[in-house]
């Protein structure tokens, strides 16, 4: 909701143009005017709010956005779940759905999450971990080939640390590389949020539940552990710590200096939780707290020093677990409308950080699932939830190589905005409204062309769980081709007095696309 805080010389320079703003409709992503039609209602409805001055500057002094900055995080048992169980008819929705994300760029995988301690291959001689339930083996290992080499994607698998014993290690990570081939993993991750393994369950002996690790364990511990298991690991790159508590980030210089094998410096990152909180804690699931700074450029800040430690010791980092709740179940969080905004605006934040990735965590029945899908008989289908709307807007804005633009004049009206030059000179600005008040802003760009594009992301409201559109077009409720449907609505606007002028509606996201003269 834009606020009175803007100088009135510029809402009396708005409100005398905005009459005279001329709106197309395009058909497709890039604009035409082969399908003009009315601005939707949302769109006109944003009029009546305040105005804004936004001024898109110079670069930010972070590195270009790397090709695969937006991955995927995947567990074990969802490569099935998710891709079938036959490798020569993976899932054709699924291998869409990713590369969508991933437009002019191979994706980045990641396979592991809470499974990574779970799961195990056997093999003669080799014992199962007491804590393993998902058993790996050759028909398991072809659908996650079929899958890699579908998509052409980078992956980072997840090896068993909890069990402490190099023997099954070596053996799965072995069998990995067989399975999907050594050219498509980039590395091995050894363990998943270590600094757990004292505290959670991790197998049932008579009737008791027993942790992973005794109590007392730590950092120190886990330096010793990851070095043994690693010396039993083929001489592939590897990834760790895969830790996300605040105390454990902390360690991560510790880290990087005794392992010389790890190339890629990962981080786990959640902004709220519904377990051992009370409702009235900042973290406690609700939408204005996944919403709020906090939960996003917050969440990113809190890497910053670990980014600049791998930077500076010439290793990546990527924050290769992220989504909106770590523990329990709130859909009326998870699923609305409000996760779309929210995972926008935090790939922004996390991109201004410096950091080389950010992997979206996801599986199947998982409380923030980005996507579902049905096998009727070879015949799929797939339910696509609001959060993968936002990132795949995130995807239109951010193409690789682009540079993050400094922006002013956005927070002063209650509104995010992010903005990235592409290579070839292109500059696109997202607008972000979580407020229930639209707003019309005036967006300057130096050197900006007679006329920019605009793309919407609507709801009718945060809470909304359906009726998400992208461009006009939406996922349908069973889709069968994972393309958005629908007539396609790309508005075009001139450039009037040096701006471009964006009537945005509350609880909204707008990508303007804005070429050079």
């Amino acid at each position: 909701m834009c606020r009175r805080s803007v100088r009135l010389a510029v809402g009396v320079m708005l409100a005398a143009t905005v009459a005279a703003l001329a709106t197309t409709i395009g058909s497709g992503r890039p604009a035409s005017a082969d399908h003009a039609r009315a601005a939707p209602d949302r769109t006109r409805a944003a009029s009546s709010g305040r105005s804004a001055l936004v001024t898109v500057g110079a670069p930010l002094h972070v590195r270009p956005l790397p090709s695969g900055f937006m991955g995927l995080s995947l567990e074990y048992r969802s490569i099935e779940e998710y891709g079938g169980h036959d490798p020569r008819a993976i899932n054709p929705l699924l291998v869409r759905l990713i590369e969508e994300l991933s437009p002019g760029q191979r994706p980045e995988l990641r396979i592991g999450g809470d499974s990574t301690d779970r799961a195990w291959w056997p093999a003669r001689g080799v014992h199962k971990p007491l804590g393993a339930y998902i058993k790996l083996n050759a028909d398991w290992g072809a659908v996650a080939g079929a899958l890699v080499h579908a998509t052409d994607a980078r992956v980072t698998l997840g090896i068993d640390l909890e069990a402490n014993r190099g023997a099954p290690a070596r053996v799965e990570a072995t069998r990995l590389l067989a399975a999907i081939g050594r050219p498509w993993v980039q590395a091995l991750e050894l363990g998943n949020e270590p600094e757990l393994y004292s505290a959670f369950t991790w197998y049932h002996a008579h009737g008791r539940k027993m942790p992973g690790r005794p109590p007392g364990w730590n950092f120190v511990d886990y330096l010793r552990d990851f070095s043994t298991i690693a010396r039993s690991l083929p001489g592939v790159p590897l990834a760790g710590p895969a830790v996300g508590s605040p105390k454990w980030m902390g360690y991560v210089g510790r880290f990087i200096a005794v392992e010389p094998r790890v190339r890629i410096v990962t981080l786990h990152r959640y902004p709220l939780q519904l377990c051992y909180l009370a409702p009235g804690a900042r973290a406690y699931p609700t939408i204005a707290h996944l919403l709020a700074p906090a939960s996003t450029t917050g969440l990113a800040d809190s890497v910053l020093r670990d980014v600049a430690l791998a930077h500076a010791h010439g290793l990546q980092v990527r924050i290769d677990e992220v989504n909106t709740i770590s523990c329990g179940r709130a859909p009326a969080v998870d699923e609305s409308f409000a996760s779309a905004l929210w995972v926008l605006q935090a790939l922004f934040a996390f991109a201004r950080t410096g950091a080389d990735g950010v992997n979206i965590h996801t599986y199947a029945g998982s409380p923030y699932a980005l996507f579902k899908f049905h096998d009727h008989d070879g015949a799929w289908s797939a339910v696509v939830y609001p959060e993968y709307y936002g990132m795949l807007m995130f995807a239109h804005a951010a193409p690789p190589g682009s540079r993050l633009l400094s922006v002013a004049g956005a927070q002063r009206a209650g509104v995010q905005a992010w903005a990235t030059r592409a290579q070839k000179g292109q500059v696109r600005v997202v607008l972000i409204d979580t407020h229930p008040r639209g707003c019309t802003l005036a967006v300057r760009v130096r050197g900006g062309g007679a006329s920019a594009t605009v793309e919407r992301l609507l709801a009718p409201s945060l809470r909304a769980r359906t009726r998400v559109t992208i461009g006009g077009q939406s996922f349908p409720s069973s889709s069968t081709a994972a393309v958005p449907s629908g007539q396609p609505e790309i508005e075009r606007i001139a450039r009037w007095r040096g701006a471009y002028r964006v009537m945005l509606p509350g609880a909204s996201a707008a990508l303007l696309t804005i070429g050079t003269r």
